[in-house]
């Protein structure tokens, strides 16, 4: 992680409260990510970790709390807000359109219209958004057969690859990815989790919502762990182990071992820098 324990978050969300009618789904969770860190956020179904990312996201607006974007408290009243702060979401379903090549789905709903008459009859400048496609995918080491290749044609990691790329073309500073890895091999996990450590080394704040627990101690630098709507625990992933975020998701947290407890158990000393090896590989 870059950023320092000091520094301001891109980030951070104070306090957030959101219901849904009698259903409590948020109770005054505070959240934050800084520049060049990977954050994991895990938790049961219906922990609220999916109404969480809304919140950040803007589709949900919250009924109490604060969000604050690079240390200034801004007001969110719909998607278009956190959009236009940096903020850029890749839900689960990528919501790709697997009929057009890859130029299509990365410029979708915002393409650029070439100058001069042709702009006139808002003719769509091709050479550009080509160009600026195969830029984006070679600075972030994303490899396709063409980017004139049609995304429904591709592997499940390259069309990950894609949505995130998708988010990128608006100089995005912070990533939400629900759920990355979910359904993709080994080696399709394996180049999404590439793709995520290269968004760090670039600068920016990533959130991962995840059941795998494998891919969470693979990339992230902390984890939030939501239970029943709150914030159940915050960890650093070298100071914990896959046992005691399990016990933290499930309430039993007397059980579990932290990674100095976990490393003297075994016999050996504590080494934040090397990374959890356990065959916790996810939670449903």
């Amino acid at each position: 992680m870059t950023a320092t324990a000091t520094s301001t978050p891109l980030l951070e969300l104070q306090g957030v409260s959101k219901s849904f009618g009698a259903v409590q789904a948020l109770s005054g969770v505070d959240f934050d990510v800084h520049a060049g860190e990977v954050v994991g956020l895990v938790g049961d179904n219906g922990a609220g970790k999916s109404t969480l990312v809304k919140v950040m996201s803007g589709i949900h607006v919250p009924d109490g709390g604060e969000y604050r974007f690079e240390g200034q408290a801004r007001n969110v009243s719909g998607p278009n807000d956190p959009a236009s702060f940096g903020v850029a979401t890749v839900y689960q379903d990528l919501a790709l359109c697997d009929n057009l090549d890859v130029v299509a789905n990365l410029f979708i709903g915002h393409e650029l219209v070439s100058g001069g008459p042709a702009g006139l009859v808002r003719e769509l400048d091709e050479p550009a958004m080509e160009q600026r496609s195969a830029d984006l995918l070679r600075t972030f080491s994303i490899n396709i057969p063409s980017v004139r290749a049609e995304v429904g044609m591709m592997s499940g990691g390259q069309r990950q690859s894609i949505a995130i790329a998708r988010a990128l073309v608006g100089d995005a500073k912070v990533v939400l990815l629900d759920e990355p890895t979910a359904a993709l091999g080994v080696a399709q996990t394996a180049q999404v989790l590439a793709l995520v450590r290269r968004l760090r080394e670039r600068g920016l704040g990533v959130v991962i919502i995840s059941h795998n627990l494998a891919d969470v101690f693979e990339v992230c630098d902390r984890v939030f762990v939501m239970r029943l709507g709150r914030i159940g625990g915050t960890y650093k992933i070298a100071d914990t182990t896959p046992e005691e975020i399990v016990g933290a998701i499930t309430g039993g947290q007397g059980t579990v071992r932290t990674r100095a407890a976990a490393d003297a158990a075994a016999g050996r000393s504590a080494a934040p820098d090397q990374p959890a090896s356990s065959s916790q590989e996810g939670i449903a």
